[in-house]
């Protein structure tokens, strides 16, 4: 299905008469366990902004929390700047993930969130979320768990930065992205990096030369091939094991 043209207009109007009810990504989203009742009333606290394009900004470090946004196509990254000015790449957000749930607590967001490509976000303003959800229980449990995850995701990022070693890093990374494709309906097996390699090289923790040079390797073991962006995992089996440094059949795998 082609894209429509955002320089006519016609994707600011078509965005604006979507609805919970009839998006494809709403079995993963926030609503997901609502009745069709209640997705009326969650749907009608949503803004649907214009798209970003690649580059723009969605908010800016130590902005006043405010809302949380649904990515409803495209991919977004977050970059938090240190106070030696370093800046820090924290997190990718793929369609149906939630972005801002890191500054519900301090009420300010603590990193940049910068589109990858075009995206468009539905804008979800935190103060009528939680007077929704004070009415819908099922909606609470459901921002709870995917609270949880978020939660078990950063834990799963620290384990992954302090322990494995430099293939493992890049190993975990791509069965990860295969995972989060494929609960979304696209292939687990072939899709197109959003993400540059000197960003997957600072989210990692590696230098970008490091990134290429593992990348060259998977390729030669006949892990992946890798054209460009285009990723085609060839042996998702034998990538977990590298992730998790079981013992593999094939040769050579630091």
């Amino acid at each position: 299905m082609s894209m429509p043209d955002i320089t006519t207009g016609k994707w600011h109007s078509l965005f604006n008469e979507a609805h919970c009810q009839t998006c494809s990504l709403s079995p993963l989203c926030l609503p997901l366990s609502l009745e069709f009742t209640d997705m009326d009333e969650f749907d009608a606290i949503i803004r649907r902004r214009a798209p970003l394009k690649k580059g723009e900004t969605l908010f800016l470090q130590d902005a006043t929390f405010t809302s949380l946004y649904a990515v409803r196509s495209g991919s977004l990254k977050q970059v938090t700047t240190e106070g030696s000015g370093e800046d820090q790449l924290t997190n990718f957000y793929l369609p149906s993930e939630l972005v801002g749930l890191d500054g519900i607590d301090e009420t300010r967001y603590p990193g940049t969130v910068i589109a990858l490509e075009t995206t468009t976000v539905c804008e979800i303003p935190f103060d009528r979320l939680e007077a929704l959800s004070q009415d819908i229980p099922e909606l609470r449990s459901q921002l709870f768990r995917t609270m949880s995850k978020e939660l078990r995701d950063d834990r799963r990022m620290m384990r992954l930065l302090s322990r494995k070693s430099a293939d493992q890093r890049l190993a975990s990374f791509f069965v990860s992205l295969s995972e989060r494709f494929r609960r979304r309906g696209y292939s687990p097996y072939s899709f197109r990096l959003s993400m540059s390699r000197a960003d997957i090289g600072n989210y990692l923790g590696l230098a970008v030369e490091t990134v290429s040079r593992i990348l060259n390797r998977f390729q030669q073991q006949s892990l992946v091939a890798v054209s460009g962006r285009e990723v085609h995992i060839l042996d998702l089996d034998t990538l977990g094991c590298v992730a998790e440094e079981r013992a593999l059949d094939s040769p050579g795998v630091s």
